[in-house]
This record gives C-alpha cells, sequence and structure tokens, in this order.
C-alpha cells in the first residue's frame, strides 16, 4: 500500500524518482524499490516523506483513508 501511495504523491507533486531521492538523500533506484514494496521504508525515510508531502503516516501506511478515517484490518 505505501508504494502506491508515495508513487500518487510524487506524480501529484511532478517529481520524478530521481528528484525524489535528491530529496530524501537516496537514489533513484531506492525510489524504485519503495514505490514496488521491495524495500521497508525506514523511520526517518518515513517522516520525511509525512513532511515532504503533508500526510500522515497511517495514510502512507494505508491505516487510514484519505478523509482520515482509520481502516484497521
Amino acid at each position: 500500500m505505501y508504494g502506491q501511495r508515495i508513487k500518487e504523491l510524487r506524480e501529484e507533486k511532478g517529481l520524478t524518482q530521481k528528484e525524489l531521492g535528491e530529496l530524501l538523500q537516496c537514489t533513484q533506484r531506492t525510489v524504485s524499490r519503495y514505490e514496488l514494496e521491495q524495500v521497508e521504508l525506514g523511520v526517518k525515510t518515513l517522516i520525511s516523506l509525512c513532511h515532504l508531502f503533508k500526510v500522515s503516516a497511517d495514510y502512507l501506511l494505508g491505516l487510514e483513508d484519505e478523509t482520515g478515517a482509520k481502516i484497521y484490518r
């Protein structure tokens, strides 16, 4: 879930994977792996993404929807 949301938020901001990588101080390949969920997000990266995209960690991790309603499974 987080990979899809990162990609959607990145595209909404008009950023390439390379540009997002520069903001996160990582490579384009690492951003790609986040979006494909091949790599777990570290806490620092999660916080950086939340600040950058102005979303909650719960939203980014798929624990709440766009309205802020919790979606615990």
